[in-house]
């Protein structure tokens, strides 16, 4: 069986799907496999294939492969996707209405699709840092993705911001190239494993600026230095850098989920029940997107293909009970 990518056929006007998967990350390819193997007619639709894998350095606790770099792991799971043939259109998703039984899903390319359920696994985007320069050197020396281009500062002096687990990987791959690492951090201590925070403390080429923000990024055609005050001393200092990696977290589209209609918590995320279930009917939603009082908030991989599978099982199970009397699912 082949594996329809990049542009597969339109859907045709009157198609139905059984399960329209938006996002194409570790959930939504999951939730793609699974819902292929139970007999449905699936689709999926992103922006990003392998999704935020592919901004990943080292994996090194996904159960059953010992240390892979993440762009490989989105590979492995695109290949066992193949074998199932699910049409993926590389494609934004501007809005989901439902219209009585079905989902109206339409995209930025003026595609539109017809679905009777719908799985939501879009991820989270990254946070900014808001600050004077940081737009405008966006490609010419501000990154949010160390895996995509530390090899670009090969020999430079970089800052990266943040402190948890994914600003110390960063600042830790980012020393095979750079030849020093300014890693800042608004607090005075990390919110990281312990053996990163020790591997950054003892690193020869990081240098910690804590209890200090990024107040401003400025240089003439590429980044050359960032304005940084500290908030317990309210010093400002100059720093000459060549790059600025941000990695402060990520946050969901909570606009794009209001639009849809979905319940929120109070951080923006999809609250989900057991099963994936939204306050949407026929609607799921899987992965880092998601949230709530019933899910131990925990964004790994392992996680989100879990989740994307039950999510799949779930939306089966709700066409079973709804249509299949009726020849409706799976053809």
């Amino acid at each position: 069986m082949g594996f329809r990518l990049g542009i597969p056929r339109k859907p045709r006007e009157a198609e139905v799907f059984d399960v329209l998967i938006i996002g194409a990350g570790p959930a939504g390819l999951s939730a793609a496999l699974y819902s292929k193997r139970l007999g449905l007619k699936t689709a999926c639709v992103g922006e990003n294939l392998g999704g935020t894998l592919n901004e990943a350095g080292i994996v090194d606790d996904y159960i059953g492969i010992q240390e892979i770099f993440g762009p490989e792991l989105a590979k492995k799971f695109i290949e066992h996707v193949r074998r199932y043939d699910v049409p993926i259109y590389m494609d934004s998703v501007t809005e989901v209405v439902k219209e009585g039984d079905l989902f109206r899903v339409s995209t930025k390319s003026g595609t539109v699709f017809k679905a009777r359920t719908v799985i939501l696994a879009v991820g989270n985007r990254r946070r900014r840092l808001g600050v004077p320069g940081e737009a405008e050197f966006a490609g010419r020396g501000v990154t949010y993705c160390a895996a995509c281009d530390a090899p670009l500062f090969r020999d430079k002096v970089v800052a990266v911001v943040g402190g948890g687990n994914s600003a110390l990987q960063s600042a830790l791959l980012m020393t095979s190239y750079a030849t020093k690492v300014y890693l800042i951090h608004r607090r005075d201590s990390f919110r990281a494993y312990d053996a990163y925070v020790k591997s950054v403390t003892n690193h020869p080429k990081i240098e910690l600026v804590l209890n200090s923000v990024i107040k401003s990024i400025g240089g003439s055609k590429s980044v050359e230095w960032v304005e940084v005050e500290n908030l317990v001393t309210h010093e400002v200092r100059k720093i000459e850098v060549e790059g600025v990696l941000v990695e402060i977290g990520s946050e969901p589209p909570k606009e794009f989920f209001a639009k849809i209609g979905l319940k929120l918590d109070e951080y923006g995320y999809v609250v989900v029940e057991p099963g994936q279930r939204t306050n949407v009917e026929g609607l799921f939603a899987a992965g880092d997107c998601t949230g709530g009082p019933h899910k131990k908030k925990f964004d790994q991989v392992v996680t989100a293909v879990a989740e994307g599978a039950l999510a799949a099982l779930s939306a089966y199970e709700y066409l079973i009970r709804r249509g299949v009397e009726k020849g409706e699912v799976g053809y």
